[in-house]
């Protein structure tokens, strides 16, 4: 591109270079996108950087909700518009679901909760905690949590990090697709080695486990890193295989770190009236997944679970969020927190004690299940229909991990797709994104995940339905005038 020519309204350098396959990593990409945010040319090569004053620093690339959303921004996007389609939001509506308990938020700050809250958090709300864990997958189990199970954190990425810097120098497993914040996090501690751990059916939502068996015993595993159920497929572990993944690794001494944010999101199970009983009532709770559920013993069993208010409470700017774990690893994990974060924010925990009435969970966990089953049965019904392919149908979250491969070219290819939604209003992530890839060994052309995006209903119906709407427009636009997405990004630039 001529220099000096305005490339603001233009598409993305990102696509030039990943046709070409000169970017080796989503960094590089990054890179390409800040570079055209502060309008600076610089070699293109797989280790360029813009030119900057502050060399002492190395390159930090954004998450994918962070790629997406600064890609709209440059069509007028803020967070304040109501005229966007956001379905690349990692967060879920804040306000009144029908048939919910009333959240009744007042703070009565007192000067005990102006000092720094221990590391480890506000012991009764480590104590709430607990007994949550065992009232819904311990009641049969001789061993139970206290509260030293418990780490209070600010945010599950915070509570993420702290494990990370917890661990010895290991191998740690992580499955592709899964959450893109994993690759800092595996990327971000030299003591540990990332380990991807691939289906060898990629016709498999999930990995049996007896793979994870086979691969967690033949690569000396010291620990798995995976969100359950799974960020952004929508699939599930539970039930015997969830049984069986608990037993390997304890039987081969590999830590589980089971991020579970997502746990309430379930939508298979049976639909009874939540008027009926009440908290102690087992057959009124909804349906709600843990790993918790299979331990043994709570202070030998090598599992981590990582949970809070973020997702399954829609609280996410709370920043409260907790590991659950043997005894001795929240001592470690209250450690790592007093050089990291500091702890969580004292008045918030105390803020939220009532959200872990078990009563208010039953209730409000039902209100959650119906609406957003709603809102996912929509758009399980409307993709289809513009061309859209849902190969697998999420049982949980709320996501929908959507395949373009039947979309005409160039917008079959994620990141063609995201540039032309942001033109009509539209925001969803591109699925490389979730193509974890620690340290960026593996070159970017390698990808699996080009033909995927990950859609999510985590924000109010009428952000789905104007989605849809746009998106229809968009594809049909595409049939018409189909080009190369190579042939697309040159054309465009």
């Amino acid at each position: 591109m001529p220099r000096g020519a305005d490339r603001r309204n233009t598409a993305h350098n990102i696509f030039l270079k990943f046709h070409r396959h000169t970017a080796k990593s989503m960094k590089d990409l990054a890179i390409e996108e800040e570079s055209e945010d502060e309008d600076q040319e610089f070699e293109s090569t797989p280790q360029a950087e813009p030119n900057s004053p502050f060399e002492m620093f190395h390159h930090v690339m954004k998450t994918g909700v962070i790629y997406a959303s600064s890609r709209a921004a440059k069509h007028g996007f803020s967070m304040l518009s109501e005229d966007w389609a956001n379905m690349g939001q990692g967060a879920p509506e804040t306000g009144p679901l029908p048939g919910a308990p009333t959240r009744d938020f007042h703070m009565n700050i007192q000067d005990a909760e102006l000092e720094y809250a221990p590391t480890t958090g506000d012991t009764e709300l480590r104590v709430k905690v607990a007994e949550y864990y065992n009232h819904l997958y311990r009641q049969e189990k001789e061993s139970k949590y206290t509260y030293e199970n418990v780490c209070i954190v600010p945010g599950g990425r915070a509570g993420l990090t702290r494990v990370m810097a917890a661990l010895g120098n290991i191998q740690v497993g992580y499955f592709t697709p899964d959450y893109t914040a994993y690759q800092q996090a595996l990327g971000l501690f030299m003591r540990i080695s990332p380990s991807p751990v691939l289906h060898r059916n990629v016709h498999e939502a999930l990995l049996p486990s007896e793979d994870f068996a086979f691969e967690a015993g033949g690569r000396g595993l010291g620990a798995m890193l995976l969100s359950n159920p799974a960020n952004p497929t929508g699939q599930s572990l539970e039930g015997d295989e969830l049984d069986a993944y608990v037993k390997i690794a304890r039987d081969l001494n590999c830590c589980l770190l089971m991020d579970e944010f997502y746990s309430h999101y379930y939508y298979d199970g049976e639909n009874v009236s939540p008027e009926d009983g009440g908290a102690d009532d087992d057959s009124n709770w909804p349906k709600t997944v843990s790993s918790a559920k299979y331990i043994d013993d709570v202070n030998e069993d090598p599992v981590v679970i990582v949970n809070g208010l973020t997702k399954n409470w829609r609280c996410p700017g709370f920043r409260v969020c907790w590991l659950v774990a043997p005894k001795p690893i929240v001592e470690m994990l209250g450690s790592a927190g007093s050089f990291l974060d500091g702890g969580a924010n004292a008045p918030l925990q105390k803020l939220a004690l009532p959200l872990m009435d078990l009563d208010f969970i039953r209730r409000d966990t039902w209100a959650l299940q119906r609406h957003f089953k709603m809102k996912r049965d929509f758009l399980l019904t409307e993709l289809p229909k513009i061309g859209i392919t849902v190969k697998w149908e999420p049982t949980a979250t709320f996501y929908i991990w959507a395949d373009l491969s039947a979309l005409p070219a160039p917008i079959n290819d994620c990141l063609c797709f995201l540039e032309e939604c942001v033109k009509h209003n539209v925001i969803c992530v591109p699925g490389v994104f979730f193509d974890i890839n620690p340290r960026e060994i593996r070159h970017l052309k390698q990808s699996k995940c080009i033909n995927f995006v990950r859609f999510s209903y985590g924000p109010p119906m009428r952000n789905l339905t104007k989605g849809v709407e746009e998106m229809g427009k968009m594809i049909s636009y595409w049939r018409k005038n189909q080009m190369t997405s190579s042939d697309y990004a040159r054309t465009s630039m």
